[in-house]
C-alpha cells in the first residue's frame, strides 16, 4: 500500500500544478480538445489515446480518469446516445473533473459523463458510499473495523459502483502500472468482469523491455512516476490472456522509449483485447479457412490453422472470427443446410479437425449449377473476365 499512498500524494500535487514528468507526448485529435478547458488538459496525465478506438453509442469506463480529459474526448466520440464513466481515487483530481463536466456538456450540447470515486482494482466498491458509512459509524475499535469490512462487502454485492457486464469498452491511459503488484491480477479480473460479452478493453500504458528489479519497484518516486510499476511487454500481454481475453492486439507500439532507467527501456503501448469466448461449443457444420500470410497460426483457444485449409469450428468460434480483430484473416463457410442452434450437437473443439467440403454442402448434395455471370461483358470496351 506504500505505492498507492505515494501515487495519491503525487497526483494530488499534480492536480494543483502541472508536472511534466508524469506524461508522454501524445497527439490528441484537436477537434475534441477545443471544448475541454485548459485546466483539464494541463493537469491530466497519460501516455496514449485509447479514445481513437471507440465507436458511437458505446458505454465506456475510464480507469484512473484523473481530471477527465479522456472522458471528455470519449463523450464526443460516443455521442449523445453513448455514456462515459470515469473512476479515480484522488479527490483533487476528481474536483477538477466535477467542476469542468458542466462546462464541457454545455459546449457539446449534451451531458453523458459521470465521475465516481473508487480504486480501479476494486470496481464494485464506491468509496463515496463507504465514506458516508464511516461518517455515521467512525472506527473506534477492532470490532468496528471488522464490521466496516462486512459493510464494504455488502456495498459491493448490493450496490456495486460498476456492475458486472455493464460496459462496452474499458479504457485507461497510463494508470494500470500504478497499481500494487499483488493487486494487478485482481485489476485485470475486474476489467474482465465489468465488460459485457462481446465488449473489449483498450488500454494505453507504459511497459518495460525487461523485468523491473525489485529495488527499483521500491523507489516511490519511480513508482508514482509511471516507471517502476510497469509490467514487461510480455507480462502485459499475458495478463490479458490469463483472465480470458482473446484477440489481444498491440494496436500501437512506440518504437522510441519514453525513458530509459538503469538500462531498461520504458515505452508506451496500446492494447486492444476482446471478451466473448465463453459459452458452449455447438456444431453447425461451419468451416473457416485461414487466408494467410503466415503458413500457420494459433488462436487463444489453442486452435491451430494452416493456410488454405478448411477447418471445422464451433458456432461460437465461427462468430468470433466474423468480427474484429479476425474478420480480415479468415474466409467463413456457411453450411448449405442451416442447423438451428437449439438442434446443434456438442462440438469437440480440441480435435482441431478439418471440415470436408461434403459436410458443409450436406452429404447428399450433388447439384450442378450454371456458371456465374463473370463471363458477361463487364468492361467499357466489352471485354470480360474469361
Amino acid at each position: 500500500m506504500k505505492q498507492e499512498s505515494a501515487v495519491k500524494t503525487r497526483y494530488a500535487s499534480a492536480a494543483e500544478a502541472q508536472e511534466q514528468a508524469l506524461c508522454c507526448p501524445v497527439d490528441y485529435d484537436p477537434q475534441y480538445l477545443k471544448v475541454i478547458p485548459q485546466e483539464v488538459i494541463d493537469k491530466d496525465y497519460g501516455c496514449g489515446d485509447p479514445s481513437q478506438w471507440l465507436k458511437p453509442g458505446e458505454t465506456v469506463l475510464d480507469l484512473g480518469s484523473g481530471t477527465g480529459k479522456i472522458c471528455f474526448i470519449a463523450s464526443q466520440v460516443v455521442g449523445e446516445t453513448g455514456k462515459v464513466i470515469g473512476v479515480d481515487m484522488t479527490d483533487s483530481m476528481l474536483e477538477v473533473a466535477y467542476r469542468n463536466a458542466p462546462i464541457v456538456a454545455k459546449a457539446i450540447g449534451y451531458s453523458n459523463v459521470e465521475f465516481v470515486k473508487g480504486r480501479i482494482q476494486d470496481l464494485a466498491l464506491n468509496l463515496d458510499d463507504l465514506e458516508e458509512v464511516l461518517s455515521q459509524q467512525p472506527i473506534q475499535s477492532a470490532d468496528a473495523w471488522v464490521e466496516l469490512e462486512a459493510t464494504a462487502e455488502k456495498l459491493r454485492r448490493e450496490k456495486p459502483m460498476i456492475a458486472t457486464e455493464s460496459v462496452d469498452v474499458v479504457v485507461s491511459n497510463c494508470v494500470l502500472n500504478l497499481v500494487d503488484p499483488d493487486l494487478k491480477p485482481q485489476l485485470f479480473q475486474e476489467i474482465f468482469r465489468v465488460l459485457k460479452k462481446g465488449g473489449r478493453a483498450v488500454i494505453s500504458d507504459i511497459v518495460s523491455d525487461q523485468d523491473v528489479p525489485e529495488e527499483m519497484q521500491k523507489d516511490e518516486y519511480l513508482w508514482s512516476g509511471c516507471i517502476s510499476g510497469a509490467l514487461s511487454e510480455e507480462a502485459f500481454v499475458k495478463a490479458f490472456e490469463e483472465v480470458g481475453f482473446y484477440g489481444v492486439t498491440l494496436v500501437k507500439y512506440e518504437s522510441e522509449p519514453w525513458q530509459t532507467v538503469e538500462g531498461i527501456e520504458f515505452r508506451s503501448v496500446t492494447i486492444e483485447a476482446f471478451k466473448g469466448k465463453e459459452g458452449a461449443c455447438l456444431d453447425r457444420n461451419q468451416a473457416v479457412i485461414y487466408k494467410g500470410p503466415f503458413k500457420k497460426v494459433l488462436d487463444d483457444d489453442g486452435h491451430s490453422f494452416e493456410r488454405g485449409i478448411r477447418y471445422a469450428v464451433c458456432d461460437k468460434t465461427y462468430n468470433i472470427y466474423s468480427k474484429a480483430p479476425y474478420q480480415e484473416s479468415f474466409e467463413l463457410i456457411d453450411p448449405i443446410t442451416n442447423i438451428p442452434l437449439e438442434e446443434a450437437p456438442e462440438f469437440n473443439c480440441k480435435a482441431n479437425a478439418r471440415r470436408p467440403a461434403q459436410e458443409t454442402k450436406g452429404q447428399g448434395y450433388n447439384a450442378t449449377t450454371q456458371a456465374s455471370n463473370c463471363c458477361e461483358p463487364n468492361g467499357d470496351d466489352g471485354t470480360s473476365c474469361c
